[in-house]
Formats: structure tokens, sequence, C-alpha cells
């Protein structure tokens, strides 16, 4: 019983083109494991997934499930055959409240009216069996992102999913909502549920897998027992060579103030203060790290630096000049780079091909445009030559943005920012969503870039990785810089103690 597969990808092969996202892939699932899906970004992970969700059809090979050979040309077949997807980037109406966005799509009605009593009857007791804590009258745009998260799970369960496939679940989540997520995979798991869970976090790997499938450039390579696998040999297994998680670094020789952040106040969307009186400097030639759990001042704070959010009051200056409250283009073009925290909303315009993005922030100076016209052969060579020197890798320079895989998306925007050459770099979670590789490639970039003479801001929630490229660490709490610490002479529970608010004696 314990071996009966519910899942068999046979020989599966996907070509976008001449593109070979998926070649000759096997994977099995057994009944009640969680078998996670394990390589770098663009190895064609997500591809298959979609596959067995009725996203897309394979060119070849077969799909069975519980024994029998599908069809899955839909989602609403693949839902009918148990299996249930929660994406990475979730598909919820904000307007709607969580019991309305739990329904779409498979409403129970009485008669010709909406049966919301009884669906939401249903959605208290699958989110009390399974351990989801919502609040089913909620309107979505309240809720954290980990409750969004919690609703496209309850959303497969509410179908009546046995197979859950869970799509770079931990991306957006914090390092608490991470440990409820591997609760809640416990517990489904528990109930009878089997779960595929495509990921290149080797910890979470850790914490919750039995067995691992590892694709390397869209062929699998193995599917090994987890055991007593170290996570240098996952890591090598995902890449194809060994790789290094500690990057190497010479010591800081920081130079002149770049940036005098001079205590600052900033309001919300919503017209609370979210940074409330915050001075920092940071140096030419150093990285400051700034660590703090979400929600405390990170994200208002780099949009007021950037001209995206008003300064209420206090003073920002760069290199001695007042920048407070310019518009953003006159900051960028002061010197200042800016990889954003949400690579969708605020990096890429999507629907654009990546050439052009990579020509956002340069596309009306000389050599990209001349007497006003875009030189496109110009936009494109440059595109080729930043896609190659970052190992930015896609179907060339001429797909659009929203065709890269997410990791490759980062690797675009970091290469556009560093490649112009800013006195500042101000970096938030400039990892997110990478695998190990690349994030060792842009950990790298961003000393290098140190080692240049920039001034680097990186805002992150990976205390690993903060501990990893920062000279200083600064921690902000409600809105104000909680403490300052050496990343020598620091540990992830001190950080921890400073990020909920507490103090740690000198």
């Amino acid at each position: 019983m314990a071996n009966e597969n519910v899942i068999e990808m046979i020989n599966v092969t996907k070509r976008f083109g001449d593109f070979v996202a998926n070649d000759k892939i096997n994977l099995e699932l057994r009944k009640g494991e969680i078998h996670a899906l394990l390589g770098e970004n663009g190895a064609g992970k997500s591809t298959l997934m979609n596959i067995l969700s009725g996203l897309l059809e394979p060119t070849e090979g077969e799909v069975h499930v519980n024994g029998k050979l599908e069809k899955i040309d839909s989602p609403s077949k693949a839902a009918n055959l148990g299996i249930g997807m929660v994406h990475q980037h979730f598909m919820l109406v904000d307007a709607f409240t969580v019991t309305e966005n739990i329904i779409l799509g498979s409403e129970t009605t009485k008669g010709f009216a909406l049966d919301l009593k009884t669906a939401r009857q249903k959605i208290v007791e699958l989110s009390e069996k399974y351990g989801l804590a919502v609040e089913p009258d909620a309107t979505v745009r309240d809720i954290s992102v980990g409750q969004q998260q919690r609703v496209e799970i309850l959303k497969t369960l509410y179908r009546g999913a046995d197979i859950l496939i869970f799509d770079e679940p931990t991306a957006v989540l914090t390092p608490a909502e991470i440990l409820e997520l591997m609760q809640i995979m416990r517990n489904l798991i528990k109930e009878g549920k089997s779960i595929i869970l495509i990921t290149h976090k080797l910890d979470e790997i850790r914490a919750v897998a039995d067995r691992i499938t590892v694709i390397r450039r869209g062929v699998s390579i193995e599917t090994v027992e987890l055991g007593d696998k170290t996570n240098q040999e996952l890591a090598e297994m995902m890449v194809g060579r060994s790789v290094s998680f500690v990057t190497e670094k010479k010591k800081a020789e920081p130079k002149e103030v770049v940036l005098d952040i001079d205590d600052i106040k900033v309001k919300e969307s919503r017209g609370a203060l979210a940074v409330k009186g915050l001075s920092l400097q940071v140096h030419a030639g150093e990285i400051v790290g700034v660590a703090g759990i979400d929600g405390n001042g990170q994200t208002e704070l780099i949009k007021a630096l950037t001209g995206l959010m008003k300064i209420d009051s206090g003073k920002v200056t760069l290199k001695g000049k007042n920048i407070t409250n310019q518009r953003p283009r006159k900051i960028t073009e002061q010197s200042v780079a800016h990889v954003p925290e949400d690579r969708h909303r605020d990096g890429l315009v999507l629907e654009m091909t990546v050439a052009e993005n990579m020509a956002l922030q340069t596309y009306y100076k000389a050599p990209l445009s001349k007497f006003g016209f875009l030189d496109y052969n110009k936009i494109n060579r440059h595109a080729r030559e930043l896609m190659e020197e970052f190992d930015v890798r896609g179907a060339g320079e001429l797909v659009s943005a929203a065709s890269l895989s997410g990791g490759n998306q980062q690797k675009a925007i970091i290469a556009r920012e560093i490649d112009r050459n800013p006195d500042l770099l101000i970096v938030s979670q400039p990892t997110r969503g990478l695998d190990v590789g690349a994030i060792e490639y842009i950990h790298k970039r961003l000393i290098q870039a140190r080692d240049e003479g920039k001034a680097v801001l990186v805002v992150s929630f990976e205390l690993d990785e903060i501990l990893n490229v920062s000279d200083r660490i600064v921690v902000i709490h409600d809105g104000k810089i909680q403490g300052e610490v050496s990343p020598e002479t620091t540990n992830k529970q001190e950080l921890g103690i400073l990020m909920v608010g507490g103090k740690i004696n000198e």
C-alpha cells in the first residue's frame, strides 16, 4: 500500500517551438508522501507541473493518475481527477471575501441563489481539519500574504483535491509563516493527501520531503530518498557543479558617506506612520544589510528613498545633495539604482521584451536612442550582452519578460541596474525565489559592486543572505532602527530578538 503511485509521469516532453522545456521527464508520486521537485530557475519544474495541473498539454509522453492513463487537457479535468495546484503568484480576486474566492468557479447553489451559508460552513470545517486558520468573511486585500496562501490551499481542498502541487510556496512568506506552512503540509499528509513541492530551498526540503526528484535543464537527473543527503550534495545535483554557500569577500574599506538618511518619517498608504524617525548612513565601499520582519517599514523606507513615496519629515541626502521627495527619474539620474522587492509590479513591464525591459532606465539617452528615436539594434545587442554576462536564461532577448522564469526575471533586473554603474545600489529582496546557483552569483555581483566603491543597501527577509553579504547589519522594527550589529559577531538568534523589538546586551 505504501508504495502505491498516485501519479506517474512517463517520458514527458514539452516543446515551445524549438525550445525544449521538458525532455523525457519521469516522475512518480506515492500516496501519502511529500515529493520535492528540485531544480534551478528555468529548469522546467513549473512547466512540468502545469502539464500535471492541466494548464499545458505535453508534446509527448504519458500521465497516469491512480494507475490509469489520463489526458489532462484542462484545469477542471485535473480538478476532477483530484489534482490541485497552489500557484506561486496567487490567483485571488482582491475585492472578494475569502469565502467568495474559495468557491469561485465551483459555487454551491440553492435553486438559482448562491448558497454562501453552506459553502462557508464547509470552509470552516476544512480549515479546522487541516489547521488552516482563515477568516471566511475577510476581504482578500485585507489579509496577509501567508493567509492568502492558505486561501489558495483551501481552494484546492474545497474542490476535492487529494494530490496537491505547491509551486515555490515559501517565496513570499516570513520565517514564522514558513514554519506554519510546513505544519500544514504535514497535516495534509496525515489526512491521506499526497504533495509535490516545487522548491529550491534546501532547508525546507530537509524539513518535510520524503523523496526528491532533481531536474536540470529540462531533464530529470535522478530520484533519491532524502535520507542523509547533505545540502552540499543536493545543491551539486541541482546545478551540476559544486556551489559555495558563503561568498568569499575581503574586509570592506568604507569611504565617504554616499547616502545619509536623517530622521525621516513616511506614512503608509492608509495614512499611518510606517517609518518613524529613521536615521542611517551608507558609505561608498560597504554593504549595509537591513533585516526585519515584513511589514516593519522596510517597503516604505525603500520607496521613500527612490521617490516612489512621499517623505513627511526629515531629510535624505545623496553625496551631500538633498534628494528628499524628488521624482523617481531625477533620483535615478543622480546615479541611484533600485532593484524593487516586487519584480512583477515594480521591476518589469511583463508584456514588453526582455531587451526593452533592460533599456527601461536608459532608453532615452545615447547610445540607445538618437535624436529622440530608439535604436533597436543597439537595444537588442545591449540586452544580449547583459543576458550573457548575468546568465539570464530564456529563449533570447526578444521574448516577453513574462515568459522568463522568476529567477531569470530577477537576474535581468539586477543586470539592468548594476550595468548603469550607480554610486548607490538599493536592492530589496535580491534573491527572492532564486536557486542556490543564482544566489551565489548575485551575492558575488553585490560584493563586486561594493569592491568597486559603490554604496550598497540590501533589504532582505532571508537572514542567511543578510549575514552573508553585509558589512554592517541594521535591524528595523516598527519603523525604527532597533539595533546595529556586525555579521562577524552576531547570529540568527540575536537578529531574531532585535526583529521582534527586543534588546541585546552589548
